[in-house]
């Protein structure tokens, strides 16, 4: 039973949530704009020096 109120006093009511999923929604419009103008090279190439710098051979 405590358990139960616990979780039930922890729910955050819907309008706080707001900006959080406000903010999400923005930042994820900008990077499909973003990923929709830029050439493919540019994302080969940072992706190609990221599996490196992590030390993940990619050839």
């Amino acid at each position: 039973m405590t358990t139960a109120r616990t979780a039930a006093a922890k729910a955050l009511p819907l309008a706080s949530q707001l900006p959080a999923y406000l903010g999400a929604s923005a930042i994820a419009l900008l990077l499909i704009f973003f990923a929709g103008f830029t050439p493919t090279a540019v994302f080969h190439d940072s992706a190609h020096d990221a599996r490196h710098s992590i030390g993940f051979a990619c050839h």
